[in-house]
């Protein structure tokens, strides 16, 4: 449905194609493989049928403290809001993993993870280290990219069959779907203003313990959609919980980023985790608590998700 919208993206995916095929020997192979192919998408787009893409959703929270509102330099209305309600890939319903809400404005919780952000999160005056600010960077690229790169890279590596290949990429990316509709559902359920209101607007959310600044700004522009929880975070979690199940805890993963131009390798899903909740922290789009829940929420669906499929035939 995409590429209803990207027409070059549409050009370079037949480019691709077609240059597959042509390492196909033609004959009788070569046609059963296409048009079982053909029949498999076919009957995946009649099971995503009515599934709730793109149904009308209304946002339009009022303003007050604590609530999302649309974040400069673009204030661009809440985007996708109607993800939250789509059929799941693997659950049961949209409900299923729901977390429960963010900490109260006026809790301890909330004023540490504001005082973090805060810290850490800044574009200028901030207290990070070159290599937290590239870690922040490097997980700006694309995720869904950034993922299916490194999925690539590591079936070639290790060598793995069609069937073992088949199962990675059909057990994470569902997997991460499942944790981007629970997010969705999470965020404008929430409705959780995002770190540069909350800091800006500080002295207004009553809890003694924040201190506005009205002039703050995060290091990355703030996405246009509420804060709670952690998306980014929620996916890896999902992923993660996949790729230990799979690999035995030798993830073995090595990821790419455009925006720092350097590549890093991940061993234990433990040490991505603790790289993926920093990075979006000292991004400043989000609060520690948001991609703590995220990554839990995340595990959980990955986890469900190898119990009940992708289990090798007895």
């Amino acid at each position: 449905m995409l590429l209803t919208y990207f027409p070059a993206s549409k050009v370079r995916i037949e480019h691709a194609y077609t240059a597959s095929l042509a390492k196909i020997p033609d004959g009788t192979a070569q046609k059963q493989g296409i048009r079982f192919g053909e029949l498999a998408a076919e009957r995946l787009i009649e099971l995503r049928e009515e599934d709730g893409r793109g149904e009308r959703v209304t946002f339009a929270p009022e303003p007050a403290p604590g609530v999302w509102r649309p974040a400069p330099p673009t204030y661009s209305p809440a985007v996708n809001a109607w993800l939250g309600k789509v059929r799941p890939m693997l659950s049961d319903d949209p409900e299923q993993f729901m977390p429960g809400p963010p900490p109260a404005l006026t809790s301890k919780r909330y004023a540490r993870d504001l005082a973090e952000t805060k810290a850490m999160g800044g574009r200028s005056g901030s207290a990070r280290s070159a290599r937290q600010t590239e870690t922040a960077l490097f997980f700006s690229h694309p995720l869904p990219q950034q993922l299916q790169a490194g999925y690539r890279d590591h079936v070639t590596r290790h060598k793995l069959d069609i069937v073992d290949a088949a199962r990675l990429f059909a057990a994470a990316n569902t997997a991460a779907a499942d944790a981007t509709i629970t997010t969705w559902n999470a965020k404008f359920t929430y409705a959780l203003w995002r770190p540069i209101h909350a800091i800006r607007l500080a002295g207004t959310d009553g809890n003694p313990a924040t201190e506005a600044d009205p002039d703050w700004t995060p290091l990355l522009n703030t996405p246009p959609y509420p804060e709670y929880i952690g998306g980014h975070c929620a996916n890896d979690g999902a992923v993660m919980a996949v790729l230990d199940r799979l690999t035995g805890g030798d993830i073995d993963l090595r990821l790419s980023s455009t925006p720092t131009g350097t590549t890093r390798t991940y061993k234990r899903s433990a040490d991505f985790h603790r790289d993926t909740i920093n990075a979006r922290i000292w991004s400043g789009i989000h609060f520690r608590t948001a991609d703590e829940v995220g990554t839990r929420i995340g595990r959980d669906i990955g986890d469900w998700a190898m119990d009940h499929y992708f289990q090798p035939l007895r």
